[in-house]
């Protein structure tokens, strides 16, 4: 969850899940097929047809994976008695609150598991598909290698489509490292929200401000990181959340 949702437009498509209301942007599309244009392209070599192929199995796998994420949310909410809506936009999703849901108080208790059930969904869903996949005699092709080790997920026989090892490889890698990426505390990830509502939750004074100066530290971090192995967009995005977090503290 980064910016706001942007307004709605003829080009969006709405429908319902579960009762919970859902939105996707016309720009969700873009920015999804933007964020694997390079890895499907590296894969694809020359093929343009491959290529095209392949970015339509990598945005599905994006929707679903995100949906999947802010439907985690939204049914932790309604766990709590609230009703919330989604949406899904060029930043990837949003998760708010709506109706009679607003006039509620939301308690840093709440916050913090509304804020850990989405990559929690992730993960579910990516130890379902091990799991389906495993069932069934097939090797996973989880890009962790010390995991692959430690449960022997690549014993089996392999997946018989191209693309279909493909599309697990992709379904692991967004339900994986996405979550995980999504619990580094800086603010406004969902591991910055658990921070600061978790600091609130247990009495720490200026809780808003000890979770930012945590979202600054470890934002600069991760972005070093990240251009030391040359994930540019990731430095960025990083670096700019630091910055965030940097700028929120002059204005508490």
């Amino acid at each position: 969850m980064f910016l706001a949702a942007p307004p709605p437009t003829p080009a969006d498509i709405s429908f319902s899940l579960g009762g919970i209301a859902v939105r996707v942007s016309a720009w969700f599309w873009a920015g999804a097929a933007l964020l694997g244009w390079g890895e499907c392209q590296w894969i694809a070599g020359g093929d343009q047809r491959l290529l095209l192929r392949l970015l339509l199995a990598w945005v599905a796998v994006v929707f679903v994976s995100i949906l999947v994420h802010e439907m985690g949310h939204a049914l932790a909410w309604r766990a709590f008695g609230k009703s919330s809506s989604i949406v899904l936009y060029h930043f990837g999703g949003l998760t708010s609150l709506d109706g009679w849901g607003r006039r509620w108080r939301r308690t840093p208790r709440e916050q913090v598991i509304v804020s850990a059930a989405g990559p929690l969904l992730q993960f579910a869903l990516a130890a379902a598909v091990v799991a389906v996949l495993k069932s069934g005699g097939y090797a996973v092709p989880v890009p962790i290698p010390f995991v692959t080790d430690w449960f022997s997920l690549d014993r089996g026989r392999e997946i018989p489509s191209a693309i279909g090892q493909i599309v697990v490889g992709f379904l692991l890698f967004v339900n994986i490292f996405w979550p995980l990426l999504n619990l580094v505390p800086v603010p406004p990830l969902d591991g910055g929200q658990i921070v600061r509502e978790g600091l609130e939750w247990i009495g720490v004074p200026n809780a808003y401000r000890v979770a930012a100066v945590i979202g600054a530290v470890c934002g600069c971090g991760i972005g070093l990181l990240a251009m030391s192995a040359g994930q540019t967009y990731l430095a960025i995005l990083f670096f700019a959340l630091a910055a965030s977090c940097v700028q929120s503290l002059g204005g508490r």
